[in-house]
């Protein structure tokens, strides 16, 4: 049974249940984190319970909303894939956290930081005296033949000595109730964001008992490392930043949020090259050294010259780089070797060579069949087994149905399971069946057992690994003890480490008497491309609505399209793709469409607010593309798509700093808004323009009323010329437009060098300067066609000098 949103929750005006946890039993084989093995509640969920147990259905249904609310509203998904392609999706949110005391957690805590180190002198190992393999503890084949060992890394030390800086690990309680390692995460650990988000949505439906309650905060976690981070930097001229595969990964949401939070760069390996071997991010202020790259993408992307040469979200010479010792990756590119499910049999073992200790936290049992013994053990214990690959880097349960179970598993070849296990050998690994742990759900409006796993995250600091006070776990979306794949209709909650004591409630800003301003850090061109253009399909949009909302208007009076004006307004929208016939046309959803998608690569840039009113835009508009008529219905919907539009202008203009990237941004809208202007004005004003041009073209100019109280004639082609083309003080004229971007491009970096104007200054003030000491009669056609090819070789050289 899928898990209920709050808004399927019994109605508001419902009885106090009588008690949600009526009922409540642990699953059968499993261990519950909420009641102990007598029935009774844990002392540590005594105080949510009991709240829970007494409240209202409408204030129970409130809480969830306002948790649900704010997730939408901050924009949290993840993406996930399908036969049919990939799709955003709002985050799965299980309202109910899960509760840990912190005595059992310190205990976890220690078993993780021990494991974090044995993985740390594992990998060292496999990428330097490979010792392990020749005093037989790792067999050949699980290195060899392993996809995730990289050989152009071998001998590489990593800048500082470390190859891990930021690890989670896969664990389950058994039911014993002891913890299990299910798996270890080093490629590029996600979760660490969901996990921030996930406190906030809980911290907001439970914010009495939360406040009441000593929980573990997160930010301590996230300071600690980043001050982590800054320490690995050389000098302050070096720049931080989380390296993603872009907006495509299922997880590019948290990739923005989380360099948003640590105040650190989002880049794509486009926006990196290799100069002199150090890694240089391109912006509009020229290179710029990177030091430290947060690694977001598997390590073979990340260099098509050595690793996987059909990369293309990498960045040629990254590994020379990594050779000079000039950068610092978060982690180690070949990390993710560590991940192999094989590895897992070992673990005991290297760990008794290595540390000179046992497993402080087992792993789940695991055999790998290139040994002849695990071999027949797999094979004499069909029935509590899965098999699944050995270089899987995934939990059985999370591999899409890749592993099977031994007892089910048919032969495409006919083959039994035993001849299967000989002839792959090497290539399989046997696991015992692993019963998790259940925790409290809401389904139905009473708390239901669900299955669990946690993701626990690990950091590097200057002190050493610390262990985040928390995590996600990841709930079962029905009673499979076994089965927790997050894409097949699973859920994550917060997890509260709860203390007996106060606890530190540090905040990641610095304290008031220590603030400092830091001024924002340099754009990189990429996001300063994506800016220009939002700006430019944002003010396509808005001039493509104007012409149609004119044009239906007069449509629904005469219903007849091949009335003069109309026909002639129809031939402009034509020559520019937009086709009269449909009530919203397809051409002007691919604006919007567009200007969503350059808002999507700059995510980290925008706010959730101005976020979503570009994406309510964009769904209100496909709405209307389905079911709005030519005429006065299409009038209509066009003033309500301009009234969301310059909402989400508003926005911008009044909320986004006033840095380099809303530069971008600005002179993308004004000068689009100069260009929708003067091709306007060049097609309308000539003395092939039907009667009632002018006013039309006023009208899309917003102009009406000024024209009245300015000029006391009736519209006239002067007239109107003087107002949209030659006005300085009309924010729609097209000298408006170029005064504004004159004074933007001054303010863009190396806009003067040694007292020389740039070429794009230049250019902007010839063009000022050149339209301003114009008058209305001299403006004609020809000037107007001039003046469009002027302003389009100004966006070409504006490209040519920040954007390359």
């Amino acid at each position: 049974m899928a898990q209920k949103t709050a808004a399927e929750l019994p109605p508001p005006d419902a009885p106090i249940s009588e008690a949600r946890t009526a009922g409540y039993r642990a699953l059968a084989g499993a261990a519950d984190e909420m009641i102990d093995t007598h029935g009774n509640v844990r002392p540590v969920w005594q105080a949510l319970v009991s709240a829970i147990d007494t409240m209202p259905e409408q204030d129970l249904h409130e809480r969830f909303a306002r948790a649900d609310r704010y997730l939408r509203d901050a924009g949290v998904f993840y993406r996930a894939y399908g036969a049919g392609g990939s799709s955003e999706r709002a985050w799965p949110f299980s309202h109910i956290p899960v509760l840990i005391s912190d005595a059992e957690w310190q205990v976890l805590a220690e078993g993780l930081v021990q494991r974090a180190n044995l993985l740390e002198a594992v990998v060292a190992d496999i990428y330097s005296e490979n010792r392990l393999v020749q005093e037989g503890f790792l067999p050949p084949q699980l290195i060899a033949s392993n996809p995730e060992f990289l050989r152009p890394l071998v001998g590489i030390k990593p800048a500082g000595g470390h190859y891990l800086h930021f690890c989670s690990f896969e664990i389950g309680r058994g039911p014993d109730g002891n913890w299990w390692v299910l798996a270890d995460r080093t490629q590029a650990p996600s979760g660490a964001g969901f996990a921030l988000e996930n406190r906030v949505a809980t911290a907001r439906a439970f914010s009495d008992i939360y406040s009441e309650t000593h929980v573990h905060r997160l930010a301590s976690f996230f300071g600690a490392f980043r001050k982590a981070l800054q320490a690995r930097t050389r000098s302050s001229d070096e720049r931080i930043a989380v390296l993603s595969p872009g907006p495509a990964n299922e997880t590019y949401f948290e990739h923005a949020y989380i360099a948003r939070y640590l105040g650190i760069m989002l880049l794509e390996g486009e926006d990196l090259t290799i100069v002199n071997g150090r890694v240089m991010v391109r912006t509009v202020a020229g290179l710029k050294p990177v030091s430290v790259l947060w690694r977001r993408l598997d390590a073979a992307f990340a260099d098509p010259l050595e690793l996987d040469q059909n990369s293309y979200i990498g960045t040629p010479g990254m590994v020379q780089a990594l050779r000079n010792g000039s950068v610092t990756f978060v982690n180690a590119l070949g990390s993710g070797i560590l991940e192999t499910r094989a590895l897992l049999a070992f673990m005991p073992t290297l760990s008794r060579h290595l540390l000179g200790e046992e497993l402080k936290l087992p792993s789940i049992a695991t055999w790998w069949c290139g040994q002849k013994a695990e071999r027949e053990h797999v094979a004499a214990h069909l029935d509590r087994m899965v098999i699944g690959s050995a270089f899987s880097r995934l939990p059985f349960f999370d591999d899409s149905g890749r592993s099977v179970m031994g007892s089910r598993y048919k032969d495409p070849q006919g083959r039994t399971t035993a001849e299967w296990l000989e002839a792959e050998a090497g290539n399989l690994v046997g696991q015992e069946v692993v019963t998790l742990s259940t925790t409290p759900a809401m389904i139905d409006g009473k708390l239901t057992p669900r299955p669990m796993s946690l993701r626990v995250f690990a950091a590097r600091t200057k002190d050493g690994w610390q262990i985040m006070p928390g995590g996600f776990a990841r709930i079962g979306s029905g009673s499979d003890v076994s089965a927790i794949a997050m894409q097949a209709g699973g859920s994550a909650a917060d997890v509260w480490i709860v203390s007996d004591k106060p606890v530190d409630r540090t905040s990641l800003l610095p304290a008031e008497e220590t603030f400092t301003r830091n001024m924002p850090g340099s754009l990189p061109s990429r996001a300063a491309d994506n800016l220009f253009w939002l700006g430019r399909y944002i003010e396509r949009a808005e001039g493509v609505l104007r012409i149609l909302r004119a044009w239906h208007a007069r449509y629904a009076e005469s219903a007849n399209p091949e009335q003069p004006l109309l026909a002639f307004v129809s031939e402009y929208l034509s020559n520019i793709d937009v086709d009269t016939k449909s009530g919203v046309p397809e051409s002007l959803l691919r604006n919007i469409d567009s200007a969503v998608y350059s808002a999507s690569n700059i995510r980290d840039r925008f706010s959730p607010d101005g976020w979503l009113a570009l994406t309510d835009l964009s769904k209100t508009a496909k709405r209307f593309h389905e079911k709005v008529k030519p005429g006065d219905d299409a009038a209509h919907a066009m003033t309500i798509l301009l009234r969301k539009l310059a909402g989400f202008a508003g926005l911008v203009h009044e909320n986004m700093y006033r840095f380099t990237g809303w530069r971008f941004l600005t002179i993308g809208r004004l000068l689009e808004r100069g260009l929708h202007m003067t091709r306007l004005l060049g097609h309308m004003t000539g003395p092939d323009a039907p009667d009632g041009g002018l006013d039309m073209l006023l009208e899309i100019g917003d102009n009406v009323m000024t024209h009245r109280r300015r000029y006391n004639v009736s519209t006239a082609r002067l007239t109107v010329t003087d107002l949209l083309a030659l006005d300085p003080l009309n924010p729609r004229s097209i000298l408006f437009q170029l005064n504004e971007i004159r004074i933007e491009v001054e303010q863009l970096p190396n806009a003067m060098v040694n007292g020389q104007m740039s070429s794009l200054f230049r250019e902007a003030m010839r063009l000022h300067s050149g339209l301003a000491v114009m008058t209305p009669e001299a403006m004609n056609a020809d000037v107007y066609t001039n003046l469009e090819r002027e302003l389009e070789k100004l966006s070409d050289i504006l490209a040519q000098s920040y954007l390359n």
